[in-house]
């Protein structure tokens, strides 16, 4: 099992997996688990709405989901926005959320965060 973040999906839906490193795209190669947290969902809906990205959300997982077996998480919000509240290292409530959702599974979290990457040991890049 491996958790995406928002950029590594839109990044992946635009085709353009050449942005991210080797080890990355290798760890995506080799898992048969490819989850997102929802807030994953939410953010690039957000990112639609401000016109940052240019599908929305609905479309961009459809598609992942077809193309890659990508599926959104369904841990308990309850059991994922406890765990992130100890996640006191940032005041983003997706990056809040988003590792949340990896931590829980105690799994790893394609990204290029810098700030992810200082604060949760599971990242890859």
């Amino acid at each position: 099992m491996i958790y995406l973040d928002t950029h590594v999906a839109a990044w992946l839906y635009a085709g353009a997996d050449e942005r991210m490193s080797p080890p990355a795209r290798s760890s995506l190669r080799d898992s048969d688990d490819l989850r997102v947290s929802p807030m994953v969902r939410l953010e690039l809906q957000y990112l639609f709405e401000v016109g940052r990205v240019a599908t929305p959300a609905t479309k961009v997982m459809d598609e992942l989901r077809t193309a890659l077996g990508l599926t959104v998480c369904d841990a308990s919000f309850v059991a994922v926005a406890h765990l992130a509240e100890d996640l006191t290292w940032t005041r983003d409530p997706f990056d809040r959320l988003i590792v949340a959702h990896a931590a829980l599974h105690d799994a790893p979290l394609v990204t290029k965060d810098g700030t992810l990457h200082q604060n949760y040991p599971g990242c890859v890049w």
